[in-house]
């Protein structure tokens, strides 16, 4: 049987999560979760678990297994809900690119988690070809750097997650100005996911609907080499680096950059907190605040 894939969209950070499937093997892999986190007045940066929840509703009500939570990279715009997931998804690995502790020495001791520096808040750190089972299939790791050091994509069989590196073709790719990024690394990356066949499905990590069009997530090789906006296939690497680099120093920082960093590096627990205390669905939280 195929796999199949269940697209998640939090509309607040514009992000997907994804449940990878393998239904005649009966397990999954959850991709990059996210965890709700409210930083207006109201909320005094509380995080909930909504759209968590529901994958872990959709794993239920089809008897899957998960065997892994799969992170492309330490995300700087949402907070991760690995960590949560894990604790209740007692069989799974919660996984990220091996290249993680080049990005937890960077912000450890300036973003207060002195302790996230070597990776051991992950079950696994994957290294380029690495290959995961997922039932009968077998997925492989690739490094995709540029957007940060330690971004991978993950390939399972006409299935690619591709985290940051690219969005949908009328928008773009990844930003390179975080620290260890780099547009001639990420113009390598793309150029790597360019050379996989045209009909490989590429799924976004996020989606910013330009132009007020509908959302997506998935979109194809062929359709990214022929049409996106700053990384064609034909794309010259000076120019593409220099466009890149022009384009990053109009930039603003990610709103949720401290908070996101802070609890990414960490495997998706905030520093001090106690994971079941803090967190909050929105019926608790509404609760709370009447």
């Amino acid at each position: 049987m195929d796999l199949v894939v269940h697209p998640f969209f939090d509309p607040a950070t514009s992000s997907y999560s994804y449940v990878l499937a393998n239904p005649g093997s009966g397990c999954c892999a959850v991709i990059d979760p996210v965890l709700d986190y409210f930083d207006d007045e109201e909320g005094a940066g509380a995080v909930g678990t909504r759209l968590a929840d529901r994958i872990l509703e959709l794993i239920a009500a089809n008897d899957y297994r998960a065997e892994w939570i799969l992170e492309t990279h330490v995300h700087a715009d949402h907070l991760s809900a690995g960590r949560y997931l894990k604790s209740r998804l007692a069989c799974a690995q919660l996984a990220i690119g091996m290249r993680v502790t080049e990005v937890q020495s960077h912000f450890s001791a300036a973003f207060g988690v002195p302790e996230a520096s070597d990776g051991r808040q992950f079950d696994r750190l994957l290294a380029d070809g690495d290959r995961l089972a997922l039932g009968h299939s077998v997925g492989r790791v690739l490094h995709v750097p540029g957007h940060t050091p330690a971004c991978v994509a993950y390939l399972f069989d006409r299935f690619l997650f591709v985290g940051d590196t690219l969005f949908m073709p009328d928008y773009g790719t990844a930003r390179c100005d975080f620290p260890g990024g780099s547009a001639e690394a990420l113009y390598q990356s793309v150029q790597r996911l360019y050379g996989l066949p045209d009909d490989v499905r590429m799924l976004m990590c996020h989606d910013y609907a330009p132009g007020g069009r509908d959302h997506r997530f998935l979109t194809t090789v062929a359709a990214q080499r022929a049409g996106n906006r700053m990384l064609r296939g034909d794309t010259d690497a000076g120019e593409f680096a220099a466009a890149r680099r022009a384009r990053d120093r109009d930039l603003d920082a990610p709103r949720l950059l401290v908070p996101a960093v802070r609890a990414n590096i960490a495997g998706g627990v905030l520093p001090g907190w106690r994971l079941e205390a803090h967190l909050l669905n929105h019926g608790q939280r509404r609760e709370a605040a009447s």
